[in-house]
């Protein structure tokens, strides 16, 4: 997985409430188990028309927003089932960080795991973060997951609270497997002993 360290980019605005993982990824394209491909598909039904045409007024298909690292969404985002492949599409995409008041728990933790940083802010910071990324390609905000803050094209800084445990994670590139291989040493020592003490088994 890829460090975590500092973003800087483009923010979408996104103000929609309970935006569902359905919404983010549809399930026509959950047959996949690769982490990779899915960012054409990111919100596919607003994105296009039947026919398969960009609908030219959503926010992804706007020039400003085509290479968006950050969302900034309404409340209740990833909400609905929990398929994981909806942080892969947005990580596919070029999304690091969702911002939002709330998140359903399981995407929460989903997000961690796959390298996106999702904040949660009160609803006043929400909405200053917003309002700056309406700016088009002047939306851009750089988030520091060291020092923990996210600063405005303005130069104004939000700071924001994160768990110290998935910081850690997020800041080394360790996903599940990256945390047990940290303890390949120990494991294999322990299958030697095992396979020592019980060569029956």
């Amino acid at each position: 997985m890829e460090k975590f360290t500092k973003i800087e980019g483009v923010a979408a605005p996104l103000p929609l409430v309970n935006i569902d993982t359905d919404m983010i990824i549809p399930k026509q394209f959950l047959k996949t188990i690769k982490r990779t491909g899915l960012g054409v598909n990111l919100f596919d039904e607003m994105r296009y028309d039947r026919e398969g045409n960009e609908i030219a007024d959503f926010v992804l298909n706007k020039p400003a927003y085509r290479n968006a690292k950050i969302l900034v969404a309404g409340d209740n985002f990833g909400c609905g089932s929990s398929r994981e492949h909806a942080p892969w599409a947005l990580l596919d995409f070029g999304i690091r960080v969702v911002i939002s008041t709330s998140f359903a728990d399981i995407f929460f933790n989903n997000c961690f795991k796959n390298g996106i940083l999702p904040i949660v802010l009160p609803q006043e910071d929400v909405d200053k973060l917003m309002d700056d990324a309406q700016r088009g390609a002047n939306a851009v905000l750089t988030v520091d997951l060291e020092s923990q803050t996210i600063t405005g094209p303005d130069g104004g800084s939000i700071s924001f609270e994160v768990d110290p445990f998935k910081k850690e994670c997020l800041l080394n590139g360790l996903d599940d497997i990256g945390l047990t291989l940290k303890h390949e040493g120990e494991i294999g020592e322990f299958e030697r002993r095992y396979a020592a003490a019980m060569p029956w088994a």
